[in-house]
């Protein structure tokens, strides 16, 4: 399931299929069993509450997808004045070390530009295992100055590193953060059941299957922004490290 919301585009063409043959075998049983006038009316009211509660529940599944979106906007702004701030505090250090840092906060920086643009998954395992030497080397770079000399001013700059460290990780919760496959699945049933009833409930079925085409295109719409929205790397809405680009040009042009 997880896999497939990565793929926006084809969670849409799945929903589109599956809801337009949900309303088709709605609509076969529909002709074998004709209803009377009052059942059309009870499978109305049916009918009616299930889309008011399908579209309540795109509604709350749209709202989380946006929320988790914010969320990995804001962690990534974080991160660059975390990184930014940390390379002013590394003049606090001795000169040697604090050239030390600012060289690898500088291909540290890089490596987070490239962990928001890259959507190769080997490129990925290089670019975290990069991520994970750096990080390294920057505790170290700022451990033994602060070992040496345990001042306010050094301690000023291994907490300017401990916040880019934290950063780091808060914004890979922020893309582990999806909403769960338990809610698709039950939104998904629900889209069925839905189609299912338009099909069923249907008066007049003969030429007139392009209508029901309708409703599953809505909804296979909804389905594939609210995935293109929740997915970090597959989708069209992404987040452009814009912060951590500009983080990198100053620190280049320091």
């Amino acid at each position: 399931m997880e896999n497939i919301m990565n793929h926006p585009v084809l969670v849409f063409a799945l929903s589109l299929v599956v809801l337009w043959l949900s309303t088709q075998i709605g609509t076969y049983f529909h002709r074998r069993r004709r209803t009377e006038e009052a059942e059309h009316e009870d499978l109305g009211v049916v009918l009616a509450a299930t889309l008011t509660l399908l579209g309540l529940i795109i509604g709350f599944s749209f709202s989380m997808a946006v929320t988790r979106y914010d969320q990995r906007k804001n962690y990534e702004a974080e991160e660059a004045n975390a990184i930014g701030t940390e390379y002013v505090r590394a003049g606090l250090l001795p000169a040697a070390d604090a050239a030390k840092v600012r060289e690898l906060l500088k291909s540290y920086v890089d490596q987070r530009v490239l962990f928001y643009t890259s959507r190769n998954p080997r490129q990925l395992e290089q670019i975290n295992t990069s991520t994970a030497q750096l990080q390294a080397d920057l505790w170290s770079a700022v451990q033994a100055p602060a070992a040496a000399q345990p001042t306010f001013m050094v301690a000023l700059a291994v907490s300017g590193m401990n916040d880019v460290l934290n950063s780091q990780g808060y914004t890979q919760a922020a893309w582990w953060n999806r909403i769960p496959s338990a809610a698709w699945a039950l939104m998904a049933a629900i889209a069925i059941c839905c189609n299912l009833l338009v099909g069923y409930n249907s008066r007049h079925t003969e030429g007139k299957r392009k209508s029901f085409f309708l409703l599953p295109l809505v909804v296979s719409i909804a389905f594939f922004l609210i995935a293109d929205m929740d997915s970090p790397r597959g989708g069209l809405i992404l987040v452009h490290p814009q912060n951590l680009e500009a983080v990198s040009r100053s620190l280049r042009a320091a």
